[in-house]
């Protein structure tokens, strides 16, 4: 009989990362509901994901899904269109937390997100060299990375707040 050799990687995927990083599981979530997804497992690919935990989330006054605030009140859509409207403000906001390369270089400048139109500002913070790279960087203003998680298809940046899309 023919056994199976099992696949070993040296590395986890980015999707095997966001699946174990409980305080992930919202932008998981959300992410999981576009194709954008794919990427995570794609071994070819080369990402830097910005993921922001479920307590940066939680802390929106509008979440992730509802998008920005409506222009009127008293407007009625359909059931459909607000689907439609929600899966589209979805994608909206994961691509904005997806660099399409990786590694990425932790020195002040910035770098364009998957949401055409939007870049993220890195910012090098002097001093604290004992700290590694990663945490010394504020991104756009004031989000600053927790923790850095490598894998074999990129790199995942947890922080502590969300990438604004308007």
């Amino acid at each position: 009989m023919n056994n199976p050799v099992p696949v070993v990687q040296s590395q986890p995927r980015l999707a095997d990362l966001l699946t174990i990083e409980t305080s992930a599981s919202i932008f998981y979530s959300y992410a999981r509901e576009t194709k954008l997804s794919e990427l995570f497992n794609d071994e070819r690919a080369r990402t830097t994901v910005l993921v922001p935990t479920n307590k940066a989330i939680m802390a929106l006054a509008r979440k992730p899904h509802q998008g920005p605030a409506p222009p009127e009140e008293g407007t009625v859509i359909t059931e459909q269109e607000y689907d439609a409207l929600s899966k589209e403000n979805v994608l909206r906001w994961v691509s904005a937390h997806i660099i399409p390369e990786s590694p990425i270089v932790l020195e002040s400048g910035s770098y364009d997100t998957l949401l055409p139109g939007k870049s993220v500002k890195l910012e090098k913070i002097e001093g604290h060299t004992e700290l590694p790279d990663w945490a010394r960087i504020v991104l756009d203003g004031n989000i600053r990375i927790l923790d850095e998680k490598q894998a074999i298809n990129g790199v995942l940046y947890l922080v502590d707040g969300t990438v604004k899309v308007d």
